[in-house]
């Protein structure tokens, strides 16, 4: 660990020395693997965080209005402070039992992740494919869903890859972000769609259902303890997050706008989805939107792979410790798939994600866990601070994630 406090902050915190001085030393072996660069860790944690909250911001943002968007710069801001190792800290504050809850949630959060991202890939194949045919006698599945099937089968090898050695992955990523935000962009100069709806101010009696989305926006960043490791000098993890955050934010920020000011009421869970048909920039955005989710598998399966192989004895080979994480990550990544195709509603999960999942991880765990290691060195400002975030985000949490599996369930009896 870096030995210099100011550089592992945490905003919002009146102690901001909190992570260097409880996290929990990992092994000597990912000590020793720690190769990544400045840069290189900013490419990763870039493109692990931009994702599917740029697709549906636009939807968010429309259906909350503008002054909902407020909710965005929250998630990017509790994400900022929740990159280091976050099961330890939990450990550190709980025992035992608070690493098991930390480890719930983390895992529950990838899993739900990734039937999200392989939904997205599912819708956007589903256009792109609209009017081809694959027809085999010994399974019924939709030409989009045996794309969807092969892509899986195909991006597999990417979830045994390890730390610096996938940042190629990280920028084609990026890349493909910067496609879509660009395509959408042009959709508006050379598309013919005017960017002149209007944008209410804030709807109430939505706020529930898209604060999900908002919060979901940043919810891979639990994963970002497996890149903090990997950096050759972790005392810039603040360094790194806050840059490639505000990176985020701002295409975040950006899509929502042109989205909901090109599309209106008629935007759609995906902005790929709004776009107008038979326009090249239109094909390049959902081609961009299809490929993306294979560039996000490898960070979020990894996580699981990594604590299988770290539970391992010391006496087993590096070989064999390889050949079973893989395995485990492998039979995971395939039970994702199946669910995937079989629940088809991008922003119901998006949402119940973000309200059931996202927000315990991203605000009230960290403020417990807070609370509960320097609870006789907080003042009382920050005290009534913390117990507000923790009540406002409860409140917030269990209301949206009712709503949203109200909805879904409605969607799935229709």
């Amino acid at each position: 660990m870096g030995s210099t406090e100011n550089s592992l902050k945490i905003p919002f915190i009146e102690s901001l020395n909190f992570c260097e001085e409880h996290v929990i030393k990992v092994d000597n072996n990912f000590q020793e693997n720690a190769n990544s660069s400045f840069l290189i860790s900013v490419i990763n944690m870039t493109g692990l965080l931009i994702g599917l909250g740029q697709l549906s911001t636009a939807y968010a943002l429309e259906n909350g209005g503008w002054a909902s968007c407020v909710l965005l710069s929250i998630g990017c801001g509790c994400g900022i402070s929740c990159n280091y190792n976050y099961t330890d800290i939990a450990y550190q504050a709980f025992g035992t039992n608070g690493e098991i809850i930390a480890l719930s949630f983390i895992y529950l959060d990838i899993f739900m992740a990734l039937v999200s991202f392989t939904i997205s890939m599912n819708d956007n194949l589903n256009i792109l494919v609209s009017g081809t045919h694959l027809n085999f006698s010994w399974f019924s599945l939709s030409t989009s869903q045996t794309l969807t099937l092969i892509a899986i089968l195909v991006s597999l090898p990417t979830v045994w890859m390890r730390d610096s050695k996938i940042s190629f992955i990280s920028t084609f990523g990026i890349f493909l972000s910067l496609s879509i935000c660009v395509s959408v962009g042009f959709t508006a100069v050379f598309g013919g769609v005017k960017a002149n709806k209007p944008i209410p101010v804030l709807r109430l009696e939505n706020i529930l259902p898209v604060s999900g989305l908002y919060i979901f926006s940043f919810a891979s960043h639990m994963v970002m303890p497996d890149i903090y490791r990997s950096m050759k000098d972790p005392s810039r993890i603040t360094e790194v997050s806050i840059m490639s955050f505000g990176i985020v934010t701002f295409i975040y920020t950006v899509l929502g706008f042109m989205g909901a000011k090109m599309f209106g009421p008629e935007v759609r869970s995906q902005i790929t989805l709004s776009m107008p048909e038979n326009l090249i920039f239109t094909e390049i955005a959902l081609w961009a939107t299809a490929l993306t989710p294979i560039t996000k598998y490898v960070f979020l399966v990894a996580p699981v792979a990594s604590q299988v192989e770290r539970n391992f004895p010391s006496w087993m080979s590096f070989s064999m410790k390889t050949v079973i994480r893989n395995t485990v990550g492998s039979l995971f990544f395939i039970f994702v798939l199946v669910l995937a195709l079989t629940i088809l509603f991008f922003e119901k999960v998006l949402g119940l994600t973000g309200s059931l999942v996202s927000v315990g991880i991203s605000m009230i765990l960290p403020c417990f866990f807070y609370l509960k290691i320097y609870w006789p060195q907080i003042s009382v400002l920050n005290l009534v601070l913390h117990f507000t975030i923790i009540t406002a985000c409860t409140i917030v949490g269990v209301l949206g994630t009712i709503s949203n599996i109200k909805s879904l369930i409605e969607t799935l009896t229709w």
